[in-house]
């Protein structure tokens, strides 16, 4: 395993004040503590990359609070959730909060390993890491960070297809979460999925930037798209997620497992959940956009309504967003909603 630990962004250059410091009070650093670390996983040869942030300065009567997030189908956690769009990154904005904050890629992603498959030319393997897999990747993961902070429990933040691997999570290992967020959530769906085709599966599949902006457009309305994403924002997301493939350099392609699509295949366009949201018993809350064409409102509707064990439960709808809210002028109230649900107390 191999660990690095450096300091990042005073307050001040997220435009907040630093705490003042008593006559002789211990100081420390009053901005966020930033640690990365590949982890093994179950499999001998994969590693997996995590990020860690949290407050340099954490006020010793606050009580531990863990959040872990994971990604979708198609792109690592870091180049969104750590993306910094006006000064700062979700991560961050969470950190800030007075959370321990975690990401994780899965196999295939980031700067996670990539399975010797995507080595060789994709028509030679049957899909890779499928839903399976990455819940196995969340679990070493999650165990890993229960170790490293001490915590019991964590929050479980997922984004598209992330929430099926943190719902599953949440279903299966109770004991070990206090929250989830579901960004976007995956349910069943009767028409054609944007991903899923028809065609036989390879191992994986390569996307360029020009199909990944014309996919986070579509649905919108055309009145609408200029104004969408902020000046900016799509190019240093693109740039930053495709330099995570070594590969891209040279062809411009950013290389994706295809397990989560054999997955779509046959679970959610089969009429059959991967996972049963009335096993989940903590306070959870469902969040999506309003022009969200992979996984449309519809969807978390439904999730939210099967949510029948969760102590607790919120839907939020932001106005004005598609599947990639999180990085487009409405940004603000998806980080908002969020915060505030996980900031309140619950009992638990």
């Amino acid at each position: 395993m191999r660990l690095f630990v450096h300091t990042l962004l005073g307050f001040l250059a997220l435009g907040i004040a630093a705490p003042a410091l008593a006559h002789g009070e211990k100081t420390c650093d009053p901005g966020l503590v930033t640690e990365e670390a590949m982890i093994p996983s179950d499999t001998p040869g994969i590693s997996l990359y995590v990020r860690n942030k949290r407050p340099g300065c954490p006020r010793e009567d606050a009580p531990k609070k863990v959040l872990v997030y994971v990604h979708g189908a198609t792109y690592p956690s870091e180049t969104a959730f750590d993306l910094s769009l006006d000064g700062s990154s979700w991560m961050e904005f969470i950190a800030f909060h007075d959370w321990d904050v975690w990401l994780v890629d899965l196999r295939g992603y980031g700067r996670s390993t990539r399975p010797k498959e995507m080595s060789a030319p994709a028509k030679d393997n049957a899909p890779i890491v499928t839903t399976d897999v990455a819940l196995r990747d969340v679990e070493a993961a999650v165990e890993y960070i229960r170790g490293h902070t001490g915590a019991d429990k964590v929050a479980l933040l997922g984004w598209s297809w992330g929430t099926t691997i943190m719902g599953g999570y949440a279903a299966k290992h109770p004991d070990k979460v206090s929250k989830l967020v579901l960004y976007a959530p995956v349910w069943l769906r009767s028409g054609p999925h944007p991903l899923a085709g028809t065609d036989p599966l390879p191992a994986y599949r390569t996307v360029t930037k020009e199909a990944a902006k014309q996919r986070w457009l579509k649905g919108v309305p055309e009145d609408k798209v200029a104004g969408l994403i902020p000046r900016g924002w799509f190019e240093a997301w693109a740039d930053a997620t495709w330099a995570t493939d070594p590969d891209s350099a040279n062809s411009g392609l950013l290389r994706a497992p295809n397990g989560v699509l054999q997955d779509l295949r046959n679970y959610w366009l089969a009429d059959r959940p991967y996972y049963d949201p009335g096993k989940i018993t903590v306070p959870t809350l469902v969040t999506v956009a309003e022009w969200d064409q992979d996984t449309p409102p519809s969807m978390a509707l439904t999730v939210f309504g099967k949510l029948t064990h969760a102590p607790s439960r919120r839907l939020v709808m932001i106005g004005e967003g598609t599947h990639t809210v999180i990085m487009e002028r409405n940004r603000p109230q998806l980080l908002r909603e969020v915060q505030l649900f996980l900031d309140e107390e619950t009992g638990r």
